[in-house]
């Protein structure tokens, strides 16, 4: 056996700090009690500080999806002009959700592997026939490994009117997001990415200045609903019972954020994408994205030799060498492979994970040219 334990890299959910899961252990709470509102506020106080952002931080017992539709529904009205900047698998899932809740979308379609530009994204917005009331955008695309220029994409269509809402469920806390310094309105996350909690927490952080679109909305909603959320979190509480388990888990993993610190996260983040990008050169395989300026700090893809699979490779590093990775989605299945290094992941991580990798290429037949 390679290794004894799992080497978990995929894109979500991540390794667990053991300081998060002892947390996890203690008894569960009465989450109307003054022990939980002192939880809830405190948890409050240190999101707002890693979202950088003075408005509200919703707080739901949810996946990222869920916190899409949150978004769309807390945001929007039924035939609202909305453009879609989809450059994957996840921007396609955004999009589809506000098309089914009534939004007019209009659809920009990145190919695969590449990002958005400004550019791009300003040229859709002013050749269209009515302004747009919101942009949809994947800050980062799982399903490729693409990070999009949020910040001057921002600046775009903020100088357009426009609201900015932005899917970080993989990129958040992975790399830099500050909301309010570029303008952005709301950001959707999970707890079970670079937040290094289990699956469970939905996380929707919205700028104040945006609060009125919130209340002008007019799709329907009541789980989703921000502003009776706000009304709860006022006094530290949520409408519905919350998963307080894992409120104690992300308590703890906030902690050890902001003890490494959050830019020396990111850091690390961006250290280990090149790590295992230089490694993956080294062995003389392909990048899916070779461009390192739209690379993601949280995941990276790589396309699979010619003449294997990426289902077969993907059995072979589980079955004998104990590491766990993601394969493609829609086209890409069984053409690529996705390794993760966001959240609790270091160097040896990605050195294991390497040497793994051309072992189980090697055992399929492949040879480093």
């Amino acid at each position: 056996m390679f290794a004894e334990k799992e080497l978990l890299l995929v894109p979500g959910p991540t390794p667990i700090p053991p300081q998060v899961q002892r947390a996890m252990v203690r008894a569960v709470i009465n989450h109307r009690s003054p022990a939980y509102e002192e939880l809830f506020a405190r948890l409050q106080e240190k999101l707002r500080r890693i979202f950088a952002v003075t408005g509200e931080v919703f707080v739901f017992p949810a996946s990222g999806t869920g916190m899409l539709e949150a978004m769309v529904v807390n945001f929007l009205s039924p035939n609202d002009p909305v453009l879609m900047v989809s450059v994957g698998w996840f921007g396609d899932r955004f999009g589809e959700i506000a098309e089914r809740f009534g939004a007019k979308v209009t659809w920009l379609k990145v190919e695969w592997g590449k990002a958005a530009t400004p550019e791009l994204v300003a040229e859709a917005m002013d050749k269209a026939p009515q302004p747009f009331k919101a942009v949809l955008l994947t800050h980062n695309e799982t399903s490729t490994a693409v990070v999009n220029p949020v910040r001057e994409i921002a600046k775009v269509v903020k100088e357009r009117g426009a609201l900015l809402l932005v899917d970080s469920v993989s990129g958040f806390g992975a790399m830099p997001l500050p909301m309010d310094e570029w303008r952005i309105d709301a950001v959707a996350t999970a707890s079970q990415k670079a937040l290094m909690t289990p699956p469970g927490i939905g996380l929707v952080a919205v700028r104040e200045a945006a609060w009125e679109a919130v209340k002008q909305a007019q799709m329907p909603r009541y789980y989703w609903d921000f502003r009776l959320a706000r009304e709860f979190q006022r006094r530290h509480q949520n409408p519905y019972t919350p998963p307080v388990t894992l409120l104690f888990g992300l308590d703890a993993a906030l902690d050890l954020i902001f003890a490494e610190g959050v830019e020396t996260v990111f850091e690390r983040h961006r250290r280990l994408r090149n790590l295992l990008r230089d490694g993956i050169r080294e062995m003389g395989l392909e990048l899916f994205v070779p461009d390192d300026a739209i690379a993601s700090c949280s995941l990276t893809a790589i396309k699979v030799p010619e003449g294997i699979h990426g289902g077969d490779l993907i059995r072979q590093l589980r079955q004998r060498y104990r590491v766990e990775v993601a394969g493609g989605q829609e086209h890409l299945r069984g053409k690529i492979i996705r390794i993760s290094h966001m959240g609790w992941v270091h160097e040896s991580d990605i050195l294991l994970a390497l040497t793994a990798l051309r072992h189980a290429l090697q055992d399929l037949g492949w040879r480093a040219r």
